[in-house]
Parts: structure tokens; sequence; C-alpha cells
């Protein structure tokens, strides 16, 4: 297995994003986002508007209490199954793009769990990126309109958004460390610097 991936989760106004195209491109692989989604829907014959209810948590319920197992089994219900659209059989085909890729390239993902789904897989290094509250909230008024109020309230709705994702398709804290292979602090770190130590680490990983 060649094929080398790394998994960005990370914080709305951390620049995990930025981070993950600026190594992409440092690397010469692929960046995927958002694409993963219409893959989905394109593999599945499922209305990609589906994906994106799920994706922006108008289906998700997270539990009060936390759940530490997933539901993620892998196993995909196939049309004609009144499981066929269900949030788990959306949440495998995306899966099942992601390792579909693999099979084909290395490349760099952003969000989805792929950090769970790889949690096994050789040659994959799972990255966290977060940040101190005062620089998301600048980052993230580069992109959001409103007052500082209207800011915070997306920012903290953004967070319960992913970890309710995550807790019902890996299961666990989403911004648990021990989820993930490297951990960093891009306010204190800066974007290119994160990305050298992301390098750092895989060339580390991959004994070179």
């Amino acid at each position: 297995m060649d094929q080398v991936v790394i998994t960005i989760a990370r914080q709305y106004g951390s620049g995990g994003r930025t981070v993950g195209k600026m190594l992409a491109e440092r690397l010469g692989i692929s960046f995927y986002d958002k694409q993963i989604i219409q893959m989905a829907s394109d593999e599945s014959g499922i209305d990609v508007k589906l994906f994106g209810k799920v994706e922006e948590g108008d289906k998700v319920k997270g539990s009060l209490f936390g759940n530490k197992e997933s539901i993620y089994k892998g196993n995909l219900h196939q049309p004609g199954s009144k499981e066929f659209i269900s949030d788990e059989n959306l949440f495998n085909y995306q899966a099942k793009v992601v390792n579909d890729l693999a099979e084909k390239e290395s490349y760099v993902i952003v969000g989805r769990c792929v950090n769970y789904v790889f949690k096994d897989r050789p040659n994959t290094l799972r990255v966290f990126i977060h940040a101190p509250w005062e620089f998301r909230v600048e980052q993230a008024s580069q992109k959001i309109s409103g007052s500082r109020e209207d800011i915070e309230k997306f920012l903290l709705k953004d967070d319960k958004r992913k970890q309710d994702y995550y807790r019902k398709f890996a299961g666990g804290q989403w911004s648990d460390a021990t989820n993930y292979d490297l951990c960093l602090n891009s306010g204190k770190l800066g974007f290119d610097k994160c990305v050298d130590a992301i390098e750092t680490q895989l060339k580390i990983m991959l004994g070179k």
C-alpha cells in the first residue's frame, strides 16, 4: 500500500481547510472536501441534497450523554431497502468513496470523520487543527458577516454540529486528541508551520 492519506479535522476559524490545501499543493497530491458528497451521490444515485442535510446537521441528533459506539459498520444498503436513504447509508457511501480513492491515489481530505474510517489503515496520518477562541473569531469574521455576537454563536453552533456528527458516526468525542496522530494549534504556529509540522510527521511515519 503506497498511497498516503492525510485526514484533517478542524475547528471553524482555525484555518484547517487552508492548511489542508497548502499541504496538498506542497506534496503534489489531491485535496478533497465537499466533493466527496457529490461523488457519493453519483455512486449511490441518492439525491445530493440528502447528503447535504446530514452534513449540515439537519438530520443528526446528538445524545445528551454521549455515545462511544459508532453506527459506522461499512455495509451498504441497496436500492429498495428501507434503509437505503438512512443517515447510516449516506455516511457509508461517503466512506466507500474515500476508501475507493485511497486504493488509487494519495490525498488530503478535510472532515467527514475519515480519521475514524481510516483509524486502522496503514499510511494514514490523522490531524486535528485547533486555535484559540480570539483567533477563530478573527478568522471567521473574514468570512461571516454580522456582529461579534453573531460570529460567536455561529462558532458554538458549528462546534456542536461537528461534535454531534462525530458522535453519531464515529462514536466518542470529535475534539479528543486520542482520535488523532497530530494536534496543532494554528493560532500559535501559523498556517505555514502547521504544514511544515504535518510534512515532518508524515516523513517520520513513513520512515523517510
